[in-house]
């Protein structure tokens, strides 16, 4: 803790750009910045004024001439990019989500204001992308290591990455990566939203009077997994943000924790009191389950007075799937930010059943 601590003296002249400041991710960032006295800026396409201190920029990251325009005078010492906008193609992918951080820092350069970048991508830079993800062909050896070489694959994760290191060859800019794996916290309407799909599963769950029923493999239900506190990953992008010793390198984030579902799965479902079912052979997606719940989830709305009556805007039922369904066990190896000093730590269980208590206080589920 001591190197964290030494690192943080003053961030008064420390000014944020957030860049996706209403995802998982950045919200949680946003807050804990404002938190430690930063100056913070959030860009989203359509920002929220709901966190106090917050100064929102609503942009088009694909639109130098959006961004140069809601921009005049705002000189960040430090961006933070924390989304990505999903395609058809990982081609597509690859195209529009370098454009987002080409763009920013094109339009950001002439200000010569910005000190360090971090950006966040996550394990699909081990695994593969979504159209060839976990596949028999890109099977890593786990736990993850971060100087794992890149797999010989399309992969938009890369692109972002380079992106950054163009731009810091050219600007002069320090950096970081980060590799989360599932990123567990509250927002609505994100697209890779595990602990909030779960949550509304299991409550649909429970109105129906049905086990709540375990959707992917074998190995992913007996393995060892992790998953990533959004807070841990603010703390993670903050710390290295701010500590030399740890700046241009990449980090993979988890909690700190290792668990096997096969454990956590009924831990969650005594939380909601409801039965579980376990693996039994057959892979249940949830994109295929929740296809069906509209009706039921409006009435369970109705009846408890909860403020997101479109299930789409809750679930990402297909991440969820993708997570779950993997054909291996999924860990990450945390050494590199370790030995430089980062030591936060989460027990996982907590981060869901803090999370399901969050959703029930603020009326997303029942």
């Amino acid at each position: 803790m001591n190197a964290q601590k030494s690192t943080l003296p003053d961030t008064a002249g420390n000014i944020a750009l957030v860049v996706g400041a209403t995802g998982i991710a950045g919200s949680n960032l946003a807050a804990k910045l404002l938190e430690k006295g930063w100056t913070v800026f959030g860009l989203s396409r359509n920002p929220k004024n709901d966190t106090k201190g917050l100064r929102p920029i609503a942009a088009d990251l694909l639109h130098p001439e959006s961004l140069t325009a809601a921009l005049p005078d705002v000189a960040p010492t430090h961006v933070f990019f924390t989304t990505w906008m999903r395609n058809d193609t990982e081609e597509e992918n690859i195209r529009v989500n370098s454009a987002l951080i080409r763009n920013l820092l094109n339009v950001l350069s002439p200000k010569k204001s910005v000190k360090h970048v971090s950006l966040v991508t996550g394990l699909k830079h081990y695994l593969g992308p979504f159209d060839a993800y976990a596949t028999n062909g890109t099977l890593p050896e786990t736990p993850l290591r971060e100087e794992q070489p890149r797999l010989d694959l399309p992969n938009f994760y890369y692109a972002q990455e380079d992106a950054v290191y163009e731009a810091a060859a050219r600007d002069g800019f320090t950096w970081n990566i980060h590799r989360p794996h599932t990123l567990i916290g509250k927002t609505i309407g994100n697209a890779m939203n595990m602990g909030t799909t779960l949550a509304v599963y299991a409550s649909i769950c429970k109105r129906e009077g049905t086990p709540f029923i375990w959707p992917g493999s074998e190995a992913q239900w007996n393995g060892v997994s992790d998953v990533t506190d959004a807070k841990v990953l603010a703390d993670q992008l903050i710390w290295a943000a701010l500590n030399p010793e740890a700046h241009n390198q990449a980090f993979n984030v988890t909690n700190g924790d290792v668990f096997r579902w096969k454990w956590l799965w009924p831990r969650i479902a005594q939380w909601f009191e409801i039965e579980y079912e376990g693996y039994n052979g057959t892979v249940k997606p949830l994109e295929i389950v929740l296809k069906e719940k509209n009706a039921i989830w409006k009435e369970i709305v109705k009846e408890h007075q909860l403020i997101e009556g479109d299930l789409g805007q809750l679930v990402s039922a297909w991440h969820t799937d993708l997570d779950l369904g993997r054909p291996l066990e999924v860990l990450t190896d945390m050494s590199r930010s370790r030995k430089r000093g980062f030591t936060t730590y989460k027990e996982t269980k907590d981060s869901f059943f803090e999370l399901f208590t969050e959703l029930r206080n603020d009326k997303i589920i029942p």
